[in-house]
């Protein structure tokens, strides 16, 4: 079980609930691998919406690793998610919104910031 006050959420897998949170040391993790030299700097990167396959699975090796797993990378990338890709990345947007955002005026949720898909040429 999660727990939202703690900054905690849960990737689904094959229909369980696997505990994901960003701690200090999972955080200094993703400012290694995403070259930045701040938790501001940090937050910025993932503010973008811009995310690839690399970064979701590196925020959710990270998440997983922060709530106790040892998942690796190579792991992550092998799972079978609960809905898929879009699960896989709804996830990671709940884990970094669970940290960098709140509703007492954080920024906005992340979701809102992802353009929508470019209508069909012709």
């Amino acid at each position: 079980m999660v727990n939202r006050y703690r900054g905690e959420t849960a990737l689904m897998v094959e229909g369980r609930a696997l505990p994901m949170r960003l701690t200090l040391g999972a955080l200094a993790e993703l400012e290694q691998a995403f070259a930045v030299d701040s938790l501001p700097a940090l937050g910025e990167r993932f503010a973008t919406g811009r995310l690839s396959a690399r970064d979701v699975s590196r925020i959710l090796a990270a998440g997983l690793r922060g709530a106790g797993s040892s998942f690796g990378e190579d792991e992550v990338r092998e799972m079978a998610f609960d809905g898929g890709l879009n699960g896989a990345i709804h996830a990671a947007i709940a884990l970094l919104e669970a940290t960098f955002g709140d509703a007492a005026g954080g920024p906005p949720p992340l979701e809102a910031k992802i353009p929508p898909p470019a209508p069909p040429v012709g």
